[in-house]
């Protein structure tokens, strides 16, 4: 059984209409108890950092996530959800993430090219490196993005997208993964890393 997490943040419904399309029982987590009852976790969401930072610690979920992930329970951070993942963002200030993958979340404008739109919206090809997660890919195969910010200083980084600079794409350590593009919108690619995640040992 899989678990998205939800504290408000994040177009759940797409996401768990994907995972049903690929025969994944998922169900919606609002409180640290439910974690304990999956097998694997989701953890989505659009917006702020700081925001949804806040959201998770009131719920009591920010914590409990970090135990589950102690545990080697697997991990799935989508969008702003794998910003989460990171120690820190300065998206707005400086807010302190869930510390399971080294590194930060910084401004895309840092980086790319002067004329480049902002946010980062549409298809991009992923570079990527052998990973479970991605083990139904081939290359050139590409996803959807949308996003100012990325992870940075990261050594986990296990894909990037070009976007007149190499932007992080996916991290992962262990049995904690992240993606920065929305695989629920990204068609059979983006469904083919859903399965992978779910096929990932616990």
């Amino acid at each position: 059984m899989l678990g998205i997490i939800d504290y408000g943040v994040g177009n759940l419904f797409s996401l768990k209409s994907s995972l049903r399309s690929i025969g994944a029982e998922a169900v919606m987590i609002d409180s640290a108890e439910g974690l304990g009852r999956v097998d694997r976790i989701v953890l989505p969401g659009v917006g702020a950092f700081g925001d949804a930072v806040e959201k998770l610690r009131r719920t009591g979920l920010f914590d409990a996530i970090k135990r589950e992930a102690a545990s080697g329970k697997p991990i799935l951070g989508i969008c702003l959800g794998m910003q989460m993942l990171f120690e820190r963002s300065l998206e707005f200030g400086v807010h302190g993430g869930l510390g399971l993958i080294k590194g930060e979340v910084r401004p895309i404008s840092e980086v790319i090219p002067a004329g480049y739109k902002i946010p980062h919206i549409g298809w991009n090809e992923l570079d990527f490196k052998p990973h479970p997660l991605f083990k139904y890919l081939k290359r050139g195969d590409c996803v959807y993005f949308v996003h100012s910010y990325y992870g940075t200083s990261c050594p986990s980084v296990i894909a990037t997208a070009d976007y007149g600079a190499p932007l992080t794409a996916a991290v992962a350590d262990k049995n904690v993964m992240g993606c920065q593009f929305h695989p629920e919108k990204s068609g059979p690619v983006g469904l083919s890393i859903l399965r992978a995640f779910c096929e990932t040992g616990g």
